[in-house]
């Protein structure tokens, strides 16, 4: 299995979770705030990622990867930071209205 294959299910997970959320208060301002941790997280993975890959931790099998590379990793690496930048919010909401508020529940 290649890992463009291996990242697909997690990008339709997180991109189905997210939709659902679209309905939710504050949808806006939790895309808004993801995308900006998204951006981080893609920066901090292309250091971190390069400086490992350089330094020979671990290598990916040509046969195995798109050939898209930012630096020596491989596109398929950021789809993991991206798609937990996204699922995390997305999950805690939609969590958050399946269980009752404290407050609103001692009233």
């Amino acid at each position: 299995m290649t890992y463009p294959l291996i990242v697909l299910p997690f990008l339709v997970i997180t991109a189905l979770l997210a939709l659902l959320t679209a309905r939710r208060p504050g949808f806006a301002r939790r895309m808004t705030a993801s995308a900006i941790a998204a951006g981080i997280l893609v920066v901090l993975t292309a250091v971190f990622d390069n400086l490992m890959i350089a330094a020979g931790l671990f290598t990916y099998p040509e046969s195995l990867i798109s050939g898209v590379r930012i630096g020596l990793a491989p596109i398929e690496d950021f789809a993991y930071p991206v798609c937990a930048a996204f699922l995390v919010p997305s999950v805690f909401t939609l969590l958050e209205t399946a269980r009752p508020r404290r407050q609103e529940a001692r009233q």
